[in-house]
């Protein structure tokens, strides 16, 4: 795992942390071989700076990985889109072993969604999990004392 992108005495990064941790859709973008852009919703967990995605192993995006390691991770802009939190890094196609604690987030985080259906379950289907570090976050936000903007890169 690398180093945090976030520093917690930032108030926009904070908020941006808050918003990983709690928003239930991320858009994940991929790249297909011919260089066309594929962009997906997905669940996922956030452990700065690691984004984990659960998906069916047959899926494009999955392909995409195998060809290109590249990622970009977005949230749904909030307050009528002046809340912005995007970025980008490389993904690897781990095992189930390997992400462990975020499937004990992850199943906390979903449960209200998953509903009667147990997580085990849930895993027949979207077995293949995706680690996502991200080396760039770019954060924004208006508020009320004018725009707040971070660029975040990973060692920077």
């Amino acid at each position: 795992m690398g180093a945090p992108l976030l520093d917690p005495s930032v108030a926009t990064d904070t908020h941006a942390g808050q918003r990983l941790a709690g928003e239930p859709v991320a858009w994940l973008g991929t790249v297909a071989p011919g260089g066309r852009p594929h962009t997906v919703p997905v669940w996922f967990t956030w452990d700065d700076p690691v984004v984990t995605v659960f998906s069916r192993p047959d899926t494009a995006k999955i392909a995409h990985l195998r060809a290109h390691a590249e990622v970009s991770v977005a949230l749904d802009t909030a307050e009528q889109g002046t809340d912005v939190v995007t970025g980008g890094g490389r993904a690897v196609l781990a095992d189930l072993a390997r992400v462990e604690s975020a499937l004990d987030a992850f199943g906390r985080k979903y449960a209200p969604l998953l509903g009667e259906q147990p997580l085990d379950a849930w895993l027949m289907t979207f077995s293949q999990p995706i680690v996502v570090t991200l080396d760039r976050l770019v954060v924004w936000r208006s508020t009320a004392a004018g725009l707040e903007y971070r660029s975040l890169v990973s060692g920077g």
